[in-house]
């Protein structure tokens, strides 16, 4: 397509958008007296020329499912994104102007409290990822052409999340991905470590696969000539490495060490403010973003309709990994915007069921982590798909970081953590999450479940496609019987009775969940044979908690309760349960789980080793006795 290059009156303008960014974000930064208005300045320009000549997208609707994207990975240098919004029409003056203030939607960092907002930012090196994530959804699942474009500040290039995004991207040929590297020099307390080295950052992009262009960041013409060989470029994602200066056109601190995150002094404001208008000349144009070019297709992800009742013999030992491959499949089944991602796990995790029958929905993620979540969280927004990332348990601790961040995004992806626990044997501790739960279930809004057999499995898969929020759903390596009908009711917040005294009076409530709930059936079955009966409940809902069944039991068995379960003592089912009942009285709650560093060695020989085995189940219910 040939290049029309903007004439003097557009460039005046977009120059002229460029400060009055400038001036916005200063403003807006003095009145909360905080923020960053040197970082905004050094991508002003960049902002200018995105949002008003490259960028096809409506200022009146902003999550338009056909429009561009735009992903601020530096987004500690929101109020130039905010302040381009103002130069559209969308944000008032007003408004903004309330940047940082208590109830205010414009925060320090950007979070999709605000409508142009896809996902949270500011916990750097983390925007690539996501924006792959829309990249792969606009080219693979709705196959049109919307763009999306991601701003990197210089310093969150030392991230390895993002040359993760990086080997992603172009593995995938996303030709329709842009990223900007905002290369200003400086880093919070010292120079960044390659400075203005823009060759090397252009070596490093095209080692990866990029098309990488070099260019003056302030140079309105420049930056529109070379966002539009990004648009030519073909099965190549464009990495644009922009030479820009921190502080830029404010007087004493352009280029400078010291004022970073500082809003501008009260004695230098009016010296900097009227430098930046005197830039702003008449340019006798008015410029307006384009429209998309195309419609997105419709993408129904709510409601998934209920699939067929599982089919498994009862009795029968199936891994719950096994059944989530299953689950998977049937809900694909029922909406074809069911994705599944992997870290090179799937035939560990048993997602490779689902990549076989649906494997133009599977994306292989490879060994890493923080990008599979990333990819996740972007290809979720604007409700495109249903997304569910899995791999093992253990891993996803690598990612926590993107994890904590998708949650603050408030995004709806879904998790399958397998191998769980010391019960996968041999394999040692470095391969065991012993820590999952306590990590998902601090997440605000994250609903965490754990199936204890394979009919379970397929309805917490189920249940999860259907939740608001993230889910995680834990998953073990080795078998447990099948002990539920196919047609058992499940729900988040609620537990199952799965054993039950009826002639004699049940002494102890015990609460376990996924090997240990096998455990503890196989110990209510030695126990009734020497007379004590004990109430039996598989949790399966972690977060929620089922308080009421479980408060049900334990009054009716004397307030004697045992949790047991195959995590560290700390953010389990103990805690779990604890916490739920912690108002209540007249309650004796003993806990086991695993206490120290686990190690290789058969999984019997461990579950007696850190006292999680049916022995030790027996053993503590005779205590209360």
């Amino acid at each position: 397509m040939a290049y029309h290059a903007p004439n003097a009156a557009v460039i005046q303008e977009l120059n002229n958008i460029a400060n009055r960014i400038r001036i916005s974000s200063i403003e807006a930064t003095s009145k909360c007296n905080s923020g960053h208005p040197t970082s905004s300045s050094s991508c002003a320009d960049i902002l200018s020329v995105l949002f008003f000549r490259e960028m096809k997208y409506k200022a009146s609707e902003p999550r338009d499912p056909a429009a561009d994207r735009f992903v601020m990975s530096k987004g500690h240098a929101c109020p130039a994104l905010y302040a381009a919004w103002v130069e559209t029409g969308h944000l008032s003056k007003e408004d903004f102007m309330t940047l940082r203030e208590y109830n205010s939607v414009y925060e320090g960092h950007p979070t999709p409290k605000i409508d142009f907002i896809d996902v949270a930012t500011g916990s750097l090196g983390q925007g690539l990822n996501l924006a792959c994530g829309m990249a792969y959804v606009s080219k693979y699942v709705d196959k049109t052409n919307f763009k999306v474009y991601c701003l990197l500040g210089d310093g969150e290039v030392a991230e390895g999340a993002v040359w993760e995004a990086m080997a992603f991207a172009s593995h995938y040929k996303l030709d329709n991905l842009v990223a900007i590297i905002d290369v200003n020099r400086l880093g919070q307390a010292d120079e960044t470590f390659l400075g203005h080295g823009i060759d090397t950052y252009v070596k490093r992009a095209e080692a990866f696969g990029w098309n990488a262009l070099p260019v003056d960041g302030h140079d309105i013409a420049s930056l529109c000539h070379n966002f539009h060989l990004a648009d030519e470029c073909k099965d190549l994602p464009t990495c644009i490495v922009a030479k820009t200066f921190k502080g830029r056109n404010m007087p004493g601190q352009e280029d400078k060490i010291g004022f970073h995150g500082k809003p501008v002094a009260a004695s230098s404001k009016d010296e900097i403010v009227n430098h930046l208008n005197s830039l702003i000349k008449d340019s006798g144009t008015t410029l307006t973003p384009a429209s998309p070019t195309c419609e997105a297709p419709v993408a129904n992800i709510a409601n998934i309709a209920d699939v067929a009742p599982p089919n498994y013999e009862k009795g029968k030992m199936v891994a719950t990994r096994a059944a989530y491959g299953k689950g998977l499949i049937a809900i694909g089944e029922k909406c074809d915007r069911v994705y599944s991602l992997d870290g090179d796990m799937r035939n560990s995790t048993f997602s490779q069921d689902f990549m076989k029958k649906f494997p133009e929905r599977f994306v292989e993620c490879g060994i890493a982590e923080q990008n599979l979540v990333g990819v996740a969280v972007g290809m979720a927004t604007r409700d495109r798909v249903v997304a569910f990332c899995s791999t093992f348990a253990a891993f996803l601790a690598r990612a926590y970081d993107h994890i904590r961040m998708a949650a603050v995004s408030r995004s709806n992806i879904n998790f399958f953590g397998s191998h769980c626990g010391i019960s996968i044997g041999a394999d040692g501790p470095s391969q065991m999450a012993l820590e999952d739960l306590a990590m998902f279930c601090a997440i605000p809004d994250c609903t965490v479940l754990y199936p204890s057999d394979a009919v379970s499995t397929e309805r917490a898969v189920l249940l999860a496609a259907n939740s608001t929020g993230m889910c995680y759903i834990r998953g073990c390596r080795a078998g447990t019987p099948v002990i539920y009908d196919a047609n058992t009711e499940f729900g988040i917040g609620k537990a199952q009775v799965v054993r039950k005294g009826v002639h004699e009076k049940d002494r102890v409530t015990v609460v376990a969940g996924g090997i240990t709930l096998y455990h503890a059936c196989q110990a209510a079955d030695k126990l009734k044979e020497e007379g004590v009966g004990i109430t039996v409940i598989d949790i399966f809902s972690v977060k929620p908690v089922d308080k009421a069944t479980i408060l049900e039991a334990v009054k009716a068995t004397g307030g004697n309760l045992l949790t047991v379960e195959d995590h560290y003592p700390e953010g389990g089912i103990g805690s779990a349960v604890a916490s739920a009942l912690s108002e209540e009285t007249g309650i004796r709650h003993r806990q086991l789980n695993v206490k120290g560093m686990p190690f290789s060695a058969p999984p019997a020989d461990l579950f007696r080793h850190f006292k999680i085995d049916t022995d030790t189940i027996v053993q503590a219910v005779k205590d209360f006795l």
